[in-house]
């Protein structure tokens, strides 16, 4: 399981599993990690972890969050990655991988980061009354390669470029930006900031990589 790592002026202050979907990060008594800075918004910043993926959100906060000394609003948390707020340090240790990757040839083209350790049991997928997914590429040297979202999140894209986060749950399907400048395009409408549902059909760029969104 992931952790992070509070630290101050090279002491750590605490250490915190994340067995919670979400915890929060911030000056107010009722965050899962409080710190008492005025230079710390009240509710600063938010970690969602999905398995064994974790990625930080900004919500909103007055001086900002800094991932490796770069300013961010979302980021997919890698190991080793340090979490800046004022003069605190959050470093975040993955949790050990038990499975990798996805086919060689899809991974190709999406370099997809994310593969929750759950196997595909099509039992499960049906519990919530939710069609299953599927991502299809249609350009580059995997046109035509298919990759089933069988996970409840599923990230995908280029580092550094454009990453974004197809999520899964019973009101169905649905996908937002999590770093780099360039924004998911759906149907030739870049969708910015937020998170936009998916539709039987939709079609998909993704830092250059076209694909199609399909219900099964």
């Amino acid at each position: 399981m992931a952790k992070i790592i509070l630290m101050a002026d090279g002491a750590v202050l605490q250490e915190m599993t994340l067995s919670k979907e979400r915890i929060t990060i911030g000056r107010r008594p009722g965050n899962d990690i409080v710190i008492d800075n005025l230079a710390i918004s009240g509710q600063h910043a938010a970690i969602t972890t999905i398995a064994d993926d974790s990625f930080l959100e900004d919500l909103g906060s007055t001086n900002g969050t800094l991932v490796n000394g770069q300013p961010v609003k979302k980021h997919f948390l890698q190991n080793g990655d340090v979490i800046e707020l004022a003069k605190y340090r959050i470093q975040y240790q993955a949790a050990p991988r038990r499975e990798s990757g996805i086919a060689s040839a899809a991974a190709d083209a999406l370099s997809t980061l994310t593969q929750n350790t759950q196997p595909y049991n099509p039992a499960q997928m049906y519990d919530d009354g939710v069609r299953q997914g599927s991502i299809k590429i249609t350009s580059g040297a995997s046109n035509g390669k298919e990759m089933r979202l069988t996970k409840a999140l599923t990230t995908i894209g280029r580092p550094g470029i454009a990453v974004a986060a197809i999520t899964r749950n019973p009101q169905g399907f649905a996908i937002t930006h999590i770093e780099g400048d360039s924004h998911p395009v759906v149907n030739g409408q870049s969708i910015g900031a937020a998170t936009h549902a998916l539709r039987d059909g939709d079609m998909l760029d993704i830092a250059g990589t076209t694909m199609q969104f399909n219900l099964g």
